[in-house]
């Protein structure tokens, strides 16, 4: 009883001093001194964990502070986290609207895109709490096709359990897939005021084009401090792990 008492206090005692340095960068931030507000909201990530929050914040401090690489990269980690918010969304436009570099996206079907809009509606604890629910009434749904003599009852009982089967196994792919994104993180910004993109990993590899600062590229490969990456308009190249942040 005595250990749980202590446990009780300890996590109470951190919960407070957590809130108080959440108000210490608060109020740097408000008062403009967004290098304070960094190095705290930086602090906390590294000390207590992470959060769409504190990620969006940290973002905005950046921003104010015109490091608009960090910006993106740490508005690019709280969407990743709460994929659905629309501020975070906001605040990721325009800061990638001082980037340097303008990549034309390639053409993916109405489909494939519409269905990804969907998938990021929410996060993969939303989408598995609705896969959850939904398995639940197509057993309410089972039920009352089974155990009802009501033929009304029963077609209710039997169509919506199907539906609601097909939407728990829709929504159980959508929420590994999210999850999937969190975990495999083969994503990145560039950090480096300018990189030179080379054909093979290694400093005589030919030159094929440049990235600047913000710019996001998917790692597809990886060999020892050398990273073959892509771009939205699908050129790839390879490039030091030391230029980039990965999300």
């Amino acid at each position: 009883m005595k250990r749980i008492y202590i446990l009780i206090i300890t996590i109470f005692i951190v919960s407070v001093s957590f809130a108080q340095t959440l108000q210490s960068a608060a109020e740097a931030y408000s008062k403009e001194n967004y290098n304070e507000a960094v190095q705290i909201y930086e602090s906390l990530s590294d000390s207590v964990g992470v959060s769409p929050e504190l990620y969006y914040n940290l973002g905005n401090s950046y921003y104010k502070l015109k490091n608009y690489p960090k910006a993106v990269l740490n508005y690019e980690r709280a969407i990743l986290l709460s994929p659905g918010d629309e501020d975070i969304k906001v605040n990721l436009d325009m800061a990638r609207a001082n980037i340097v570099d303008k990549i034309d996206v390639i053409d993916r079907s109405f489909i494939s895109v519409w269905f990804e809009s969907i998938r990021n509606m929410a996060s993969s604890n939303t989408w598995a709490i609705l896969a959850i629910i939904s398995f639940i009434l197509f057993l309410i749904g089972i039920f009352l096709y089974i155990f009802n003599k009501q033929v009304l009852l029963k077609k209710i009982g039997f169509f919506g359990g199907v539906i609601c089967l097909i939407f728990s196994v829709y929504t159980n792919v959508v929420s590994y897939k999210q999850k999937q994104k969190i975990l495999i993180r083969d994503s990145a910004i560039i950090m480096s005021p300018s990189v030179t993109v080379k054909s093979s990993p290694s400093q005589s590899g030919t030159d094929l084009f440049i990235l600047h600062e913000g710019t996001k590229v998917k790692i597809i490969d990886e060999v020892g401090e050398w990273y073959e990456v892509k771009i939205d308009d699908g050129n790839s190249g390879w490039i030091k792990d030391s230029e980039m942040e990965i999300i």
